[in-house]
């Protein structure tokens, strides 16, 4: 009888253990039935193509890839899940391995029912109003000289670097240095390809198959080096300031307003209000374009970022819009990197992108961002590591590049300035690129 009972235990110890492994945030054993059921309704010719299929491939696809990405040694500390989501797709359509229905069910929630661009408006809504404003202000103050030397010494490094092995200026600058400082995919390279696209008169596809393999590139640099600068402030405890950026500690109080949204408890009606806060900038965007000559996306973060700066939005709104924000980029960052990769990076263009060359001067712009920091921390009364830290979030992958690079650099408590040198540092190129390639079109 105690024999039976061990058995039974231990089953009941397995199917336990099981349970607990999850993909993403499904269990296995829940995972696996839910991808044979999609991939047998796709071989069968059942796969709704629609919203409902299409959000059940790039879900089921997204789930595994950023698992696996994060789970990988190395892999997992350059942006493993990003780099899986994006290019293991694109690999299957260019290697003709994607079943087609599949295909075509992404095609409809990515192009038909247009995710992309409801997945930018809540983004860019919801990190514009859900940064913290004394933060945004007192911060961007602060870094304002060490970001804006950083970004002009990137920019020169970089174009100095493309004229050396016989890139075009233009193309060194809007589709080598633009991406890797326009603050990541969802917020970066997603409004800058769609802007591109209407000012040249090309494809959406085009511009994101080469605006992407340098905010790839420049954002795995940017965690190595944040890596290395964490083992200097060890090494020479006088350069780092253990997560203060100032000399003096006066900003202490002001990191401790970094959570004031995000500690807030969850409430659905504000999520509602959110979404519709979001959707209405970006239709506010596309109203305003003709009588600006602005594309919309771009008009998009100006708007966002002038009710956070003039504080006309209620504070319950701008929780909303960032708590909606949120359950997006944690549910559906790497669904959606999915559908890119799918549809939007022809293998055979990302192939050929990846050149010494084109590595070196993407590892030129960002260390050349990193370096000026440094020197200007040491100009400033600032601590050189920190400075240099937060220059080197103005080449990461949005929120999730800010992540990786903080947790290279073991400084999370930095978060509210690399979210201002990501957000607004990267706003800032993105639009300005914009005017420019206008301008010189």
């Amino acid at each position: 009888m105690e024999q039976a009972f061990t058995e039974q235990d231990k089953q009941e110890n397995f199917l336990q253990k099981l349970m607990g492994i999850t993909v993403g945030p499904v269990p296995i054993l829940i995972y696996i039935p839910i991808a044979i059921i999609i991939l047998a309704a796709a071989s069968a010719k059942k796969l709704p193509i629609d919203m409902i299929g299409g959000f059940a491939c790039i879900m089921v696809l997204g789930f595994l890839f950023g698992d696996v990405g994060g789970k990988i040694p190395v892999l997992r500390n350059i942006g493993g899940p990003a780099i899986l989501s994006l290019f293991i797709p694109s690999a299957m359509i260019g290697m003709e391995v994607m079943n087609p229905e599949m295909n075509k069910a992404i095609t409809a929630i990515m192009k038909t029912s247009n995710f992309l661009y409801f997945y930018i408006a809540c983004l860019v809504a919801g990190s514009l109003l859900g940064m913290n404003r004394r933060v945004l202000i007192q911060g961007f103050l602060r870094m304002f000289v060490p970001l804006a030397v950083g970004t002009v010494a990137a920019v020169a490094s970089g174009m100095a670097a493309g004229l050396l092995f016989g890139y075009d200026l233009k193309h060194t600058f809007f589709f080598i240095i633009i991406p890797i400082m326009g603050g990541g995919i969802g917020e970066g390279v997603l409004p800058t390809s769609i802007a591109y696209a209407e000012i040249l008169g090309k494809s959406q596809a085009e511009m994101i198959a080469q605006l992407v393999p340098a905010a790839l590139i420049g954002n795995v640099v940017a965690i190595v080096s944040a890596g290395v600068l964490k083992r200097i402030g060890e090494k020479f405890p006088r350069f780092s300031g253990n997560g203060l950026l100032v000399r003096s500690g006066d900003d202490a109080e002001l990191l401790k307003s970094q959570n004031e949204i995000a500690s807030k408890p969850l409430d659905l009606p504000l999520m509602g209000a959110g979404m519709l806060i979001a959707c209405t900038f970006f239709i506010a965007g596309g109203l305003l374009a003709p009588y600006t000559g602005i594309p919309g996306p771009i008009l998009m973060i100006l708007i966002g970022a002038m009710f956070k700066i003039t504080n006309l939005m209620p504070a319950r709104m701008e929780q909303g819009a960032y708590q909606m924000y949120r359950f997006i980029a944690t549910n559906l960052t790497f669904p959606l990197m999915v559908g890119l990769g799918a549809l939007y990076m022809p293998w055979n263009k990302l192939v050929e992108a990846f050149t010494f060359s084109y590595f070196i001067i993407c590892s030129v712009t960002v260390l050349a961002m990193i370096a000026s920091g440094w020197v200007v921390g040491a100009l400033m009364n600032m601590y050189q590591v920190e400075t240099a830290l937060v220059n080197a979030c103005h080449s990461g992958l949005g929120g999730t590049g800010d992540v990786a690079i903080l947790s290279a650099a073991e400084r999370m408590e930095m978060m509210p300035f690399a979210q201002i040198s990501t957000r607004i540092g990267g706003a800032c190129m993105v639009v300005s690129a914009v005017f420019l390639l206008r301008a010189l079109t």
